[in-house]
């Protein structure tokens, strides 16, 4: 019998977006500002600064999150949507300065019905 927290570990998904943008001009750099911030706005932490990461309940809510990403991005630059498993996330191993750290608390989202 499958446990309850297994079946979320692998229900709950992770919606990670990496992006290389253009920063050479003004317009560029407002534009790759203004899609940080629509990242935040819709819920992403930064991981990095160039990849933010967002924690849904479902496979559906993750496509959801993911299809928003694709109408923020700006005319120029390269941009990868990743959709990972809870438990694929659980496995990433995380380092600085050659020490292991723990993965980022999951957050806890709410939902209403």
């Amino acid at each position: 019998m499958i446990s309850h927290k297994a079946f979320n570990q692998y229900r709950i998904m992770w919606v990670l977006v990496f992006f290389d943008l253009p920063t050479e001009t003004k317009k560029e750099r407002r534009a790759a500002q203004r899609f940080r911030k629509q990242l935040v706005d819709n819920g992403f932490n930064m991981f990095q600064f160039s990849i933010y990461m967002r924690n849904c309940p479902s496979r559906e809510n993750a496509d959801v999150h993911a299809k928003r990403v694709k109408k923020l991005m700006p005319e120029k630059g390269h941009i990868g949507i990743l959709k990972i498993t809870d438990k694929q996330f659980g496995m990433m191993e995380i380092y600085h300065s050659l020490k292991p750290e723990p993965p980022p608390d999951v957050v806890q989202q709410l939902e209403l019905f």
